[in-house]
């Protein structure tokens, strides 16, 4: 049967797949341009940024033309948003993934709902709720299982316990992005705001690797300019609008469900592709963390669905 011929909602589920897909991707690229050379992640995150960069100003220039101008509010939370996401938590991230795997880097992240949910109760005001108390409980203890398997693999507790502590900081920035980016979302949407907060982000790494790389560092053997590009458009640009067309197709509650493979596919290719050791307890690590996140999910993705669970699924991703 032709993909022309298909039902909206499986358009949309093959959309969620590849969203979460490409996401979940982006470590093994990291992984791997480290396997291949010494980039410092600084340099690595610099040329990610700026492949992304020429889609970010075409669709802020020309897809959102007809928007309004952003007000002076806008910008300013623009531009804290920047820092905290694709600059801020990728710097983060990046540097993490020199110590821990790729499987444990994506467990730690995608506690990012569950940090949200402490966000809202400790800055916010909010109650915390016995299902979340329950999704933190289990998210964390998935996290300790994965963190025991890597103890183990690694053989050595202080480099597990940097990288995990580098990616931490990772989910918690991350966090704070994504409860600042409903506001930003509603105001600007989703494309615009993606799109512009990419822009932000970049100038931020430019300026960042500038200040601390000679310009010398840009050259780099061909693999690692194509793992780049390929963070770049397969990681970034593409499984932001592959979302964003799902969530349009089937709702953001069962584009968040369909999400929750990221994890999986990450522990899968790292063992197929990086040969990391693969164990039970990780995959009930995993398992555990996943079953956390669908917890918060289940109960703060409403029935109407709204755009910022974009937000808050793509960018770590």
């Amino acid at each position: 049967m032709h993909w022309k011929t298909w039902s909206a909602e499986r358009v949309g589920i093959v959309l969620a797949v590849l969203a979460a897909f490409g996401f979940s991707f982006k470590a093994i690229f990291v992984k791997l341009a480290y396997a291949a050379t010494s980039v410092d992640p600084v340099t690595l995150l610099t040329l990610r940024m700026t492949f992304a960069l020429p889609f970010a100003l075409f669709a802020a220039l020309w897809l959102c033309r007809s928007a309004p101008p952003l007000k002076r509010k806008d910008w300013g939370l623009l531009i804290a948003l920047g820092l905290l996401g694709y600059y801020g938590a990728s710097i983060l991230d990046f540097v993490g993934l020199l110590y821990i795997s790729a499987a444990l880097e994506r467990l730690i992240l995608f506690t990012y709902p569950t940090l949200t949910v402490l966000i809202g109760v400790l800055a916010m005001g909010k109650r915390l709720e016995r299902r979340q108390v329950g999704a933190l409980l289990l998210s964390y203890a998935g996290i300790g299982l994965a963190f025991a398997h890597d103890l183990e693999v690694a053989g050595d507790t202080q480099t597990v316990l940097i990288g995990a502590a580098f990616v931490f900081g990772s989910a918690l920035s991350y966090a704070f992005y994504s409860a600042g980016a409903e506001v930003a979302i509603r105001n600007l949407g989703t494309i615009r705001f993606a799109a512009l907060a990419i822009i932000v982000s970049t100038f931020a790494t430019q300026l960042h690797f500038l200040a601390s790389q000679p310009l010398s560092a840009l050259q780099q053997p061909l693999d690692i300019y194509f793992y780049s590009a390929a963070m770049a458009l397969f990681s970034t640009v593409l499984p932001v609008l592959w979302q964003s067309a799902a969530v349009h197709r089937i709702g953001a509650a069962r584009t968040v469900l369909i999400g929750t493979l990221g994890p999986i596919l990450t522990i899968f290719f790292g063992w197929l592709l990086l040969s990391e050791p693969l164990s039970a307890e990780q995959l009930l690590g995993a398992g555990l963390v996943l079953v956390g996140v669908l917890l918060v999910s289940r109960r703060t993705v409403p029935a109407r669905p709204k755009e910022p669970v974009v937000a808050a699924v793509s960018t770590v991703r």
